[in-house]
Protein backbone atom coordinates (compact mmCIF):
# COMPACT_ATOMS: atom_id res chain seq x y z
CA UNK A 1 0.00 0.00 0.00
CA UNK A 2 1.38 3.28 -0.78
CA UNK A 3 1.31 5.86 2.13
CA UNK A 4 0.24 9.98 0.92
CA UNK A 5 2.76 12.58 1.89
CA UNK A 6 1.97 15.51 3.96
CA UNK A 7 1.02 17.47 1.12
CA UNK A 8 -1.08 14.63 -0.41
CA UNK A 9 -3.24 14.01 2.30
CA UNK A 10 -4.21 17.71 2.60
CA UNK A 11 -5.26 18.46 -0.91
CA UNK A 12 -6.99 15.37 -0.53
CA UNK A 13 -8.81 16.35 2.27
CA UNK A 14 -9.33 19.95 1.23
CA UNK A 15 -10.94 18.09 -1.58
CA UNK A 16 -13.31 15.51 -0.14
CA UNK A 17 -14.51 18.72 2.00
CA UNK A 18 -15.34 20.87 -0.92
CA UNK A 19 -17.22 17.74 -1.82
CA UNK A 20 -19.13 17.49 1.24
CA UNK A 21 -20.06 21.29 1.30
CA UNK A 22 -21.36 21.23 -2.31
CA UNK A 23 -23.58 18.38 -1.55
CA UNK A 24 -21.51 16.73 -4.68
CA UNK A 25 -20.69 13.80 -2.16
CA UNK A 26 -21.37 10.05 -4.05
CA UNK A 27 -21.75 11.54 -7.54
CA UNK A 28 -18.97 13.88 -8.24
CA UNK A 29 -15.56 11.52 -7.73
CA UNK A 30 -12.31 13.51 -5.96
CA UNK A 31 -10.29 13.28 -9.13
CA UNK A 32 -13.56 15.14 -11.12
CA UNK A 33 -13.50 18.06 -8.60
CA UNK A 34 -9.91 19.09 -9.44
CA UNK A 35 -10.88 21.76 -12.00
CA UNK A 36 -12.89 23.36 -9.12
CA UNK A 37 -10.10 23.58 -6.64
CA UNK A 38 -7.65 25.55 -7.56
CA UNK A 39 -4.07 26.74 -6.63
CA UNK A 40 -4.08 29.58 -5.33
CA UNK A 41 -0.64 32.07 -4.85
CA UNK A 42 -1.01 33.06 -1.55
CA UNK A 43 1.41 33.82 0.86
CA UNK A 44 2.02 32.27 4.17
CA UNK A 45 0.33 34.42 7.21
CA UNK A 46 2.40 33.88 10.18
CA UNK A 47 0.57 32.30 13.43
CA UNK A 48 1.29 34.91 16.12
CA UNK A 49 0.25 34.87 19.91
CA UNK A 50 -2.95 36.51 20.74
CA UNK A 51 -3.44 37.81 24.19
CA UNK A 52 -6.69 37.32 25.69
CA UNK A 53 -8.40 40.88 24.88
CA UNK A 54 -7.53 40.47 21.59
CA UNK A 55 -8.57 36.97 21.11
CA UNK A 56 -11.66 37.72 22.83
CA UNK A 57 -12.60 40.88 20.46
CA UNK A 58 -11.47 38.88 17.20
CA UNK A 59 -14.12 35.90 18.56
CA UNK A 60 -16.86 38.28 19.12
CA UNK A 61 -16.57 40.61 15.66
CA UNK A 62 -16.77 36.73 13.75
CA UNK A 63 -19.81 36.45 15.73
CA UNK A 64 -23.05 37.78 13.90
CA UNK A 65 -26.82 36.29 13.03
CA UNK A 66 -27.90 35.96 9.86
CA UNK A 67 -27.31 36.51 6.40
CA UNK A 68 -26.11 39.63 4.57
CA UNK A 69 -28.88 42.20 5.35
CA UNK A 70 -27.84 45.77 3.86
CA UNK A 71 -29.22 48.76 5.70
CA UNK A 72 -28.71 52.45 4.30
CA UNK A 73 -28.65 55.35 6.54
CA UNK A 74 -30.58 57.26 3.74
CA UNK A 75 -31.18 57.26 0.04
CA UNK A 76 -27.80 58.66 -0.87
CA UNK A 77 -25.81 55.83 0.50
CA UNK A 78 -28.12 53.43 -0.96
CA UNK A 79 -27.98 54.95 -4.36
CA UNK A 80 -24.19 54.72 -3.88
CA UNK A 81 -24.03 51.02 -3.02
CA UNK A 82 -26.50 50.35 -6.48
CA UNK A 83 -23.87 52.70 -8.40
CA UNK A 84 -21.13 50.35 -7.14
CA UNK A 85 -22.68 46.75 -7.93
CA UNK A 86 -23.75 48.11 -11.30
CA UNK A 87 -20.17 48.76 -12.08
CA UNK A 88 -18.71 46.22 -10.58
CA UNK A 89 -20.72 43.20 -11.85
CA UNK A 90 -19.55 43.90 -15.25
CA UNK A 91 -16.01 43.99 -14.87
CA UNK A 92 -16.86 40.36 -12.38
CA UNK A 93 -18.28 38.90 -15.30
CA UNK A 94 -15.19 38.60 -17.39
CA UNK A 95 -13.36 36.92 -14.26
CA UNK A 96 -16.12 34.68 -13.21
CA UNK A 97 -17.89 33.67 -16.32
CA UNK A 98 -18.88 30.38 -14.83
CA UNK A 99 -20.90 32.40 -12.36
CA UNK A 100 -24.79 32.92 -12.90
CA UNK A 101 -25.62 36.90 -12.47
CA UNK A 102 -27.41 35.74 -9.42
CA UNK A 103 -24.54 34.25 -7.97
CA UNK A 104 -22.41 37.43 -9.01
CA UNK A 105 -25.24 40.11 -7.13
CA UNK A 106 -24.94 37.91 -4.13
CA UNK A 107 -21.22 37.53 -3.82
CA UNK A 108 -20.88 41.42 -4.33
CA UNK A 109 -23.08 42.08 -1.63
CA UNK A 110 -21.19 39.71 1.10
CA UNK A 111 -18.59 41.82 -0.22
CA UNK A 112 -20.18 44.90 0.55
CA UNK A 113 -21.62 43.63 3.89
CA UNK A 114 -19.01 42.56 5.48
CA UNK A 115 -16.48 45.02 4.22
CA UNK A 116 -18.36 47.77 5.66
CA UNK A 117 -19.31 45.70 9.04
CA UNK A 118 -14.92 45.74 9.65
CA UNK A 119 -15.08 49.03 8.44
CA UNK A 120 -12.98 48.40 5.10
CA UNK A 121 -13.64 49.42 1.57
CA UNK A 122 -15.58 46.92 -0.34
CA UNK A 123 -12.82 47.63 -3.58
CA UNK A 124 -9.84 46.77 -1.26
CA UNK A 125 -11.45 43.99 -0.56
CA UNK A 126 -12.34 42.80 -4.35
CA UNK A 127 -8.91 43.99 -5.02
CA UNK A 128 -7.24 41.97 -2.24
CA UNK A 129 -9.75 38.86 -3.03
CA UNK A 130 -8.39 39.20 -7.12
CA UNK A 131 -4.96 38.95 -6.04
CA UNK A 132 -4.53 35.87 -3.26
CA UNK A 133 -7.84 33.64 -5.25
CA UNK A 134 -8.40 35.01 -8.72
CA UNK A 135 -12.25 34.56 -7.30
CA UNK A 136 -12.17 31.08 -6.77
CA UNK A 137 -13.97 29.91 -4.35
CA UNK A 138 -12.32 26.68 -3.46
CA UNK A 139 -8.45 27.71 -3.99
CA UNK A 140 -6.26 26.01 -2.30
CA UNK A 141 -2.58 27.73 -1.51
CA UNK A 142 0.53 25.62 -1.39
CA UNK A 143 0.56 26.88 2.58
CA UNK A 144 -3.39 25.58 2.92
CA UNK A 145 -4.87 28.82 2.92
CA UNK A 146 -8.23 28.50 1.66
CA UNK A 147 -11.01 30.35 -0.39
CA UNK A 148 -11.84 33.71 -1.91
CA UNK A 149 -9.90 35.56 0.92
CA UNK A 150 -7.18 32.91 1.23
CA UNK A 151 -7.60 32.25 4.80
CA UNK A 152 -4.86 30.05 6.78
CA UNK A 153 -7.24 27.58 9.11
CA UNK A 154 -4.98 28.20 12.31
CA UNK A 155 -7.87 31.17 12.49
CA UNK A 156 -9.94 28.89 12.93
CA UNK A 157 -8.45 26.79 15.58
CA UNK A 158 -7.30 30.06 17.47
CA UNK A 159 -10.59 31.59 17.16
CA UNK A 160 -13.32 28.70 17.40
CA UNK A 161 -11.28 25.96 18.95
CA UNK A 162 -11.87 24.22 15.79
CA UNK A 163 -10.39 22.67 12.41
CA UNK A 164 -12.24 24.12 9.08
CA UNK A 165 -14.91 21.02 9.01
CA UNK A 166 -17.63 21.25 6.40
CA UNK A 167 -19.53 22.49 9.79
CA UNK A 168 -21.79 25.35 10.40
CA UNK A 169 -22.18 28.45 8.53
CA UNK A 170 -21.55 31.94 9.90
CA UNK A 171 -25.90 32.24 10.67
CA UNK A 172 -25.10 29.12 13.45
CA UNK A 173 -21.95 30.80 14.70
CA UNK A 174 -18.64 30.61 14.56
CA UNK A 175 -18.01 27.13 16.13
CA UNK A 176 -16.84 24.44 13.10
CA UNK A 177 -16.21 27.56 10.85
CA UNK A 178 -16.03 26.10 7.44
CA UNK A 179 -13.51 28.68 5.02
CA UNK A 180 -14.89 27.25 1.81
CA UNK A 181 -18.44 28.71 2.68
CA UNK A 182 -18.86 32.04 1.06
CA UNK A 183 -19.82 34.72 3.68
CA UNK A 184 -17.74 32.71 6.36
CA UNK A 185 -14.54 33.41 4.25
CA UNK A 186 -15.27 36.75 3.76
CA UNK A 187 -16.23 37.62 7.48
CA UNK A 188 -12.79 36.03 8.64
CA UNK A 189 -10.84 37.81 6.02
CA UNK A 190 -12.24 41.27 6.43
CA UNK A 191 -12.04 40.23 10.55
CA UNK A 192 -8.25 39.42 9.99
CA UNK A 193 -7.23 42.40 7.86
CA UNK A 194 -8.81 44.66 10.28
CA UNK A 195 -6.88 43.27 12.61
CA UNK A 196 -3.58 43.34 10.99
CA UNK A 197 -4.66 47.38 10.15
CA UNK A 198 -4.47 48.11 14.12
CA UNK A 199 -1.61 46.59 14.41
CA UNK A 200 0.45 48.28 12.30
CA UNK A 201 -1.35 51.60 13.27
CA UNK A 202 -3.47 51.81 10.52
CA UNK A 203 -0.44 52.01 7.63
CA UNK A 204 -2.28 49.96 4.60
CA UNK A 205 0.86 48.49 2.81
CA UNK A 206 2.25 46.91 6.14
CA UNK A 207 -1.20 45.56 7.13
CA UNK A 208 -1.55 44.22 3.50
CA UNK A 209 1.96 42.95 3.74
CA UNK A 210 1.44 40.93 7.33
CA UNK A 211 -1.59 39.22 5.39
CA UNK A 212 0.27 37.99 2.76
CA UNK A 213 2.98 37.19 5.27
CA UNK A 214 5.44 39.02 3.38
CA UNK A 215 5.49 41.98 5.98
CA UNK A 216 7.63 44.63 4.60
CA UNK A 217 7.98 44.14 0.56
CA UNK A 218 6.01 46.12 -1.66
CA UNK A 219 5.18 44.15 -4.14
CA UNK A 220 2.19 41.96 -2.95
CA UNK A 221 0.68 45.59 -1.17
CA UNK A 222 0.79 46.97 -4.65
CA UNK A 223 -0.59 44.43 -6.45
CA UNK A 224 -3.58 44.62 -4.08
CA UNK A 225 -3.72 48.55 -4.37
CA UNK A 226 -3.36 48.34 -8.23
CA UNK A 227 -6.77 45.70 -8.32
CA UNK A 228 -8.43 47.92 -6.13
CA UNK A 229 -8.66 50.44 -8.47
CA UNK A 230 -10.45 48.01 -10.98
CA UNK A 231 -13.27 47.71 -7.96
CA UNK A 232 -14.06 51.31 -7.37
Amino acid sequence: MTLMNSMDFRVFVNRVLAIVYMGFAGVVGVVGLAGMIGQANAGQQAEEALSDSVRTALTAALKAPAPPSLVFVDDEARQRHAAWVARTRVALKSKTADWTEAQRLEFLQTVWYESKRASLSPSLVMGLIEVESGFRKFAVSSSSARGYMQVMPFWARLLTGTGTGAGAEVNAGVEQANLFHEQTNLRFGCVILRHYLALEGGQLEMALGRYNGSRGQLAYPRAVLAAQSRWQ
